[in-house]
Formats: structure tokens, sequence, C-alpha cells
């Protein structure tokens, strides 16, 4: 097969398309005949050398893709030769074809574009994970989300509307502001003119914050938070060490997360298949239904893979990157 194959560590020029080996089904895996896949920060971290891939996972970059199954490891029975399906993946999205636990597919619901849903996966999982399984998200909570204008943002600002949360969003444009109203948020704060702290203290402060930043909003995501507030860290972009004013979290019975999905075991009690159990059952309706739609920034051919990495770094880009690799 074709694989995008990482020439050392460095900028976009690295990746290179080429001839590699086939992957093997193992054991509860499928093969997948792989027709798009999502590009997300990790692969750009991971391409530079600061992410590396578990122990078991495929070097290839890509931690979700959709295609076609080609072949059933033994045990497998929930799933056939011939289904469409999207996958979760801790790599290898980034090829013609990749091997995938069968517990982390999800079916490609009728009418979902097939190249659009390979941006589905990564930011259903991270999203439910965090607002949901592990924040508990309620109706008429408010919720900052930043980096309202990403691939996770995007997608959060849906599936905390469709639970009847109020969304609050950050992002550094007036225009992706607007596109967040579009999809639901209420609260718009551009971080390049405003204090989200000043703002979000307006609101009566925020249930939870999914922040995607790290050390650099911590004092400032803890100050905005409401009373018996979550805050839950899924990004680093503004660094790894902060300074943590445990006083102001005690006097708002606060608490704080920190999560990944892609280090998560493959099964048992918080693993990666208990994520896509739920997501295929609670949020897989809502997908199917039109009600959650994924948003797609642009569609790169496979071959231009250095595109696809410099337009998610690109501040304007809304939404997903998806790679097309076959019609």
């Amino acid at each position: 097969m074709h694989a995008i194959e990482l020439d050392g560590f460095g900028g976009p020029e690295v990746m290179e398309w080429t001839v590699t080996v086939d992957p093997e089904p193992g054991p509860g895996e499928v093969l997948v005949e792989v027709i798009a896949a999502g590009v997300n920060r990790a692969d750009l971290l991971q391409r530079r050398g600061f992410y590396p891939p578990p122990a078991d996972a495929s070097s290839v970059l890509g931690l979700e893709c959709s295609g076609t199954i080609v072949a059933l490891g033994a045990g497998v029975s929930d799933w056939r030769v011939g289904d469409r399906v999207c996958a979760l993946l801790s790599g290898g999205g980034y090829a013609e074809l990749v091997a995938v636990p069968a517990t982390q597919l999800l079916p490609i619901p009728a009418g979902l574009d097939p190249v659009a849903a390979a941006g589905m996966p990564e930011v259903a999982a991270t999203v439910w994970s965090n607002l949901v399984l592990t924040a508990g998200m309620r109706a008429g909570q408010l919720v900052l989300i930043h980096g309202g204008g990403g691939g996770i943002g995007t997608h959060a600002i849906q599936v905390a509307r469709r639970r009847g949360a109020r969304v609050a969003v950050t992002a550094g444009s007036d225009e992706k502001l607007a596109k967040c109203a579009e999809l639901g948020a209420e609260v718009l704060i551009n971080y390049r003119t405003q204090d989200f702290v000043e703002v979000i203290a307006g609101e009566g402060g925020a249930d939870i914050v999914l922040d995607n930043m790290g050390a650099v909003y911590l004092e400032r995501n803890v100050e905005a938070l409401a009373p018996h507030g979550q805050l839950v860290v899924i990004g680093m972009q503004g660094g790894v060490e902060g300074t943590l004013n445990l006083g102001a979290l005690l006097r708002k019975w606060g608490t704080v997360h920190a999560t990944n999905v892609r280090s998560r075991p493959r099964t048992g009690v918080g693993s990666k298949a208990e994520i896509i159990a739920a997501v295929r059952a609670q949020l897989w309706p809502q997908v199917a239904a039109g009600e959650v739609v994924p948003v797609i920034s642009a569609e790169v051919p496979i071959t231009e893979a250095a595109r696809a990495h410099e337009l998610l770094d690109d501040s304007a880009t809304f939404g997903k990157v998806v790679l097309r690799i076959r019609d």
C-alpha cells in the first residue's frame, strides 16, 4: 500500500507518500480500505517529534479515518466485509489501508458524505468523553469552549446545544465568532479584543470550561469557573507548566481534569471502546438525523498532505481539514 511516512521530524515537507508494508488485522480487528483521513493537531505534533505514538500503534500519522471494511480478523462478528465505517485510531490513518480494533468503528450514516465522515470520530470521542462522560454536562449549564472555530470547538458547540447547555466560545476573529453563532454559540468572545474572564463573570461563571490552551490559561480558567465548576484540559497549545492557585480553586469547590483519548486502553473502564460505544448509542442517532454535522473547512488530496497541515495551522481555517485518499 501507499502511506505517508516521515523522513525525519520537522516541517510539512518531511511527509512523503510512499510504498510501505500492508497491515494485517489481528484478533478483534478489521482491515479498512481508507477513503479519507482527518487531520488533527496531534498529527502536527507527531510530525515535529513532540507526540510519539503509543507502543502498540502504527507510526503512520492519522487518528481517524473513513472507509470500507475489506477483511475481518479472528473473532469479529458484528461487522461485515463491505461495511462503510469511520474509525477512531491510535495511528495509521494517512494510508490506503489501516487495521482497526472493531470496537473503535462507527457506521457511516446514510446521507453522510464518507469523506466528511473521516473528520468525525476523533472530535466525537474527545467531546463526548470530556463534556459528557467526565464533566457530566447537563441542560442549563454554561459551557465555555476555547477555540470555538476549531474541529473540536465546532463539534462541541453542537453537542452542548443538543444537550440543552448554553455555549460561550472564544475565537480570534469576528468572522469565526459569527460562524460559531450559526452553530448555536450564544456568548461570543473575541480573545484578541476581550477578556474572557470578564465576559464569563458577567454570565455568572462557567460550569464547564473545555480548554485547548493549557498552561497559559490555567489561572484565568479557574477564575472564570462558577461555583462547583469544572475545568477540562484537552490541549497544551499554550504550554505545559502553569501555576495553579489552589486557594482560588478551593473557594469555588472547583475541579480540574486533564485527559486525552489516544493513550487510553483499547478496552475496559475509560477505554476507547467504552467511549465509542457511548458515542454510537447516544450521539450517532443525532448525526444520522443531521442534527450534529461535520464542519469541514477543506478536502485535500493525500499527495498534498503538506498543504493540509499548513491549512490546519492557518488561523483562518474554520472546522476540520480532511485528506482524501480515494474516491
